[in-house]
């Protein structure tokens, strides 16, 4: 039996969260982005196994570009991940006054737009750019949407996250036999947004072509997508020079449906993947080097 969705109260804040939240908030944003700089600056140092994979990710995805350029953007990657993390516990304060403060809006016609179709919206959602700043300004700026994700390891984390994704409106969807919930919110004329950007085992997903090596990756959005008929909307939030965000509502994705269902899966999942593959070119040192993407091979 799938989990109850709660869609009335946002998820309460434990002591521990609020104490965490609390703590981190007492000291003003631009020392804590120092501070995390600092961190993470030490931990690209001393965590040689992060730092080797990083490396051997972007080198092998970017072999027209020399080691100093490599190492470059391998180390810029860590200072994105600590303003984004200093950033976290700023979220809270973001409300629709000061919204602008923080981004500018590219494409939120297309959301409004696919909406008219009354069929819900999936998106192609990555760990890119300050991903969990999507969660607070969708809802600020247009309406709440639901989103599938896996519980952190730390349970304190996990619920203060799980606070700052829902306070506004939003809902979550544990990953892992979600299917008749998405069925049923997309019925209901929800946005559903599924991070799809991770390596997965191969019971779980198919090979497509991710920066000229073949990745394993989940096949659920193209399912969702072929069997509700729901239009897809790849949707970033893209740190500028400024340092304001763009939050980057691109239009539908095509999806291909033919007489051969597995070929379609294999077809869409590839489009998905190279749209963000594309985004990620644009600003290769925000997405999440350090995770192994090409861990799963096709001879295992």
């Amino acid at each position: 039996m799938e989990p109850e969705l709660k869609t009335e109260q946002p998820i309460r804040r434990s002591f521990k969260a609020s104490l965490i939240l609390i703590s981190f908030r007492l000291i003003p944003l631009g020392i804590r982005k120092l501070i995390f700089e600092a961190l993470l600056r030490l931990f690209y140092h001393l965590s040689e196994k992060q730092r080797l994979i990083a490396l051997s990710n972007l080198k092998r995805a970017y072999p027209e570009k020399d080691m100093e350029e490599i190492t470059k953007i391998a180390k810029g990657v860590y200072r994105h991940l600590a303003i984004v993390a200093a950033e976290f516990f700023e979220l809270p304060s973001i409300t629709k006054d000061n919204l602008h403060e923080w981004v500018e809006f590219d494409g939120l016609e297309n959301f409004e737009k696919a909406l008219e179709q009354k069929k819900g919206i999936l998106s192609i959602v990555a760990h890119f750019g300050n991903w969990e700043l999507m969660t607070v300004a969708l809802p600020l700026a247009a309406r709440p949407m639901s989103i599938v994700y896996r519980p952190l390891d730390n349970p304190t984390l996990d619920n203060l996250t799980a606070w700052m994704r829902t306070k506004d409106g939003n809902t979550l969807i544990p990953k892992g036999g979600s299917g008749k919930t998405i069925t049923r919110l997309l019925a209901e004329n929800r946005a559903i947004g599924i991070l799809s950007d991770q390596n997965v085992d191969k019971y779980e997903g198919v090979f497509v072509d991710f920066f000229g090596r073949p990745a394993c990756t989940g096949v659920g959005l193209a399912v969702l997508a072929l069997r509700t008929g729901a239009p897809v909307l790849p949707a970033f939030m893209a740190r500028l020079p400024n340092g304001k965000y763009r939050f980057i509502i691109q239009p539908p994705a095509e999806i291909t449906r033919t007489d051969d269902y597995e070929a379609d899966l294999r077809v869409n999942t590839q489009r998905f993947t190279k749209i963000v593959e594309n985004i990620v070119r644009q600003y290769p040192d925000q997405w999440f080097w350090i995770h192994q993407r090409w861990k799963t091979k096709p001879w295992q």
